[in-house]
């Protein structure tokens, strides 16, 4: 790290930094995929984030020049960056998800699923916002989903479960930067294990669906994430099948079912090749996320 505070002493601009950044990403063959694709994106995330700066800054400003302590914090969350393989986001303790700012560390799943996009659209044409009175998320996490959804429906509660304590703990802290403790539940269940009574009009998940097989050839910055956020079972699909095996008692009439799989979806279409799934298609970013209404779910 110390060749990083010498090599801090002769950059002098914000662009200078941003520059730097970008050379070390690429140099060491940084792995990209927790919100951004590439090593300049990411290099802008990480020294305006230090900076305090928005990201539609004036082009002008970049350059500015950086005082010491400025410099100094840049290289060391970079170093951090590359060479320990920490993944940006947790290193300044912010992701983005559907256009809002959520706190995130190592307990809990970086938000990056194109499930932001349905929200944004309210999940049209699948149901009409109106029926919209109640949503469930399983597997929340940072409660990027759960929160986003209560800000796109205004006057519906939602209901964010988790198996993890620590991942709750996290939710609890964006609920409550985004004031929604009143319309937000946070409840510690396995899948459905401590949901009562209830029924919901969009059950919605992004649960741990990578295999055995994935698991072991992950990148090393997806090693910093929580494995009981990741890993479901030889096949991936442990999780995503609790989901199915339940979801038609869980979901009113005309509600949907909406899950991402990702490299699980040829396994989920081999072991229920009766089941109508709908594969969604998105446009920005992509992932295998399929669609059920409860119909389709008496055919399980």
């Amino acid at each position: 790290m110390q060749n990083y505070f010498q090599v801090a002493k002769e950059l002098l601009t914000i662009r200078d930094f941003m520059r730097f950044a970008m050379t070390e990403l690429n140099k060491n063959n940084a792995f990209f995929g927790h919100g951004t694709d590439n090593a300049w994106d990411e290099s802008i995330s990480l020294v305006l984030h230090v900076l305090h700066l928005p990201h539609d800054i004036d082009q002008a400003i970049l350059d500015a020049r950086l005082i010491e302590e400025e410099r100094n914090k840049i290289v060391e969350l970079l170093w951090h960056r590359v060479h320990d393989r920490i993944p940006t986001p947790y290193l300044i303790h912010e992701s983005w998800f559907s256009g809002l700012s959520f706190y995130v560390d190592n307990r809990v799943l970086i938000p990056r699923s194109p499930i932001a996009e349905l929200i944004e659209n309210r999940f049209a044409p699948w149901i009409h916002e109106d029926q919209v009175k109640s949503i469930l998320d399983i597997g929340t996490g940072s409660g990027c989903i759960a929160i986003a959804c209560a800000l796109a429906f205004p006057f519906v509660d939602v209901d964010a479960v988790d198996v993890s304590q620590d991942a709750l703990t996290v939710a609890k802290i964006n609920v409550e930067k985004y004031s929604l403790e009143d319309r937000v539940h946070l409840v510690t269940s396995d899948v459905f294990s401590n949901i009562f009574a209830k029924k919901y009009d969009v059950i919605v998940s992004n649960p741990p669906y990578v295999d055995q097989e994935d698991m072991a050839n992950l990148p090393e910055e997806y090693r910093h994430e929580p494995e009981l956020a990741l890993k479901a079972g030889g096949d991936g699909l442990a999780i995503v099948e609790q989901i199915l095996q339940s979801a038609y008692n869980y979901l009113n009439d005309k509600g949907i079912l909406i899950v991402e799989v990702g490299n699980s979806a040829a396994a989920l279409i081999e072991k229920y090749p009766n089941l109508p799934f709908v594969w969604l298609e998105f446009l920005h970013g992509h992932a295998e996320i399929f669609l059920l209404n409860k119909e389709d779910l008496q055919k399980i």
